[in-house]
């Protein structure tokens, strides 16, 4: 039986309240709002808990807890609010470029989707991180496309696409991909190896990205990042378990899990960064307590 879609509490959730017709407009500001408001972030792999791709599992998560997930999760639940919406959207794979430029011919383990309106197929990607799209590309070969985070392309084709982006001097290559239609079993594969497998960078490293309007944020491990419209970054180092957790929940507006190991990681990560914890108060000898 088909689950249930709460496109309401989606709406809420990135403050959408726009039409609902399935129009390249719609998709422009719920691609905008999306990666706005629910953070891109990897706790549960980071924690070693299990990371589920069902609508139900997604929509607890990512709306009613208010967390936020990496690419499958952002992206399948965009996929299932489009499609409560009647666009026609489908799922797609990409091997990521991004500092692994000689990765062609690797795993995919990247999801995006490609959005049909009007004759026309649109990229759709809410999951890519502290680089993620937060507007729709016409996949067309060569043109430069404006975002309301700045400026991509996608070349190639027929097959193999692939998206970059500018980075102020040159165009950086971020994912390569092809038009095949993915189902969620192929996601399931790839999602086990990134949430479990220990050499899967989400298993090691606290990665956490958002784009609110005018800037986008970025959190790995202990280094907090802000970059501006003008790509100025302003960073900053994180040196204490509490003021991780401030900028997760102030920030990036996540709602911590509960878990009893959150802490104790954080700690590793500061201690991994030559920030060691703070000693426990001692009373001076000879002093009572």
């Amino acid at each position: 039986m088909r689950q249930k879609v709460n496109l309401n509490a989606y709406f809420e959730r990135i403050g959408f309240a726009g039409s609902i017709a399935p129009s390249l407009a719609t998709l422009e500001q719920l691609h905008a709002l999306h990666p706005a408001a629910i953070a891109f972030e990897n706790l549960n792999p980071l924690l070693g808990l299990p990371v589920r791709l069902d609508l139900g599992s997604l929509q607890a998560k990512l709306l009613t807890e208010r967390r936020g997930g990496y690419c499958y999760e952002h992206n399948l639940l965009l996929k299932a609010m489009l499609e409560e919406l009647e666009f026609s959207v489908r799922g797609l794979a990409a091997r990521v470029l991004w500092n692994n430029p000689g990765n062609v011919d690797g795993p995919a383990h990247h999801m995006l989707l490609a959005v049909d309106i009007s004759s026309t197929t649109y990229i759709a990607d809410v999951g890519f991180g502290g680089l993620t799209l937060t507007g729709p590309l016409r996949l067309k070969a060569d043109a430069e496309q404006s975002t309301p985070h700045g400026r991509f392309r996608l070349t190639g084709g027929d097959p193999v696409w692939r998206l970059e982006a500018w980075l102020g001097e040159d165009w950086a290559p971020l994912y390569a991909f092809d038009l095949s239609e993915k189902t969620e079993a192929d996601y399931e594969v790839s999602n086990s190896f990134l949430s479990t497998d220990p050499t899967s960078p989400f298993r090691n490293q606290l990665r956490v990205a958002l784009a609110p309007a005018g800037k986008r944020l970025a959190l790995k491990d202990n280094q907090f990042t802000s970059y501006g419209e003008d790509g100025q970054a302003e960073r900053r180092e994180l040196t204490s378990v509490a003021e991780m957790r401030e900028v997760l929940t102030t920030s990036f507006g996540i709602a911590l899990p509960t878990d009893a190991a959150l802490d104790a990681k954080f700690g590793e990560i500061l201690l991994a960064a030559g920030i060691a914890p703070p000693l426990p108060d001692v009373a001076p000898e000879g002093t009572a307590d």
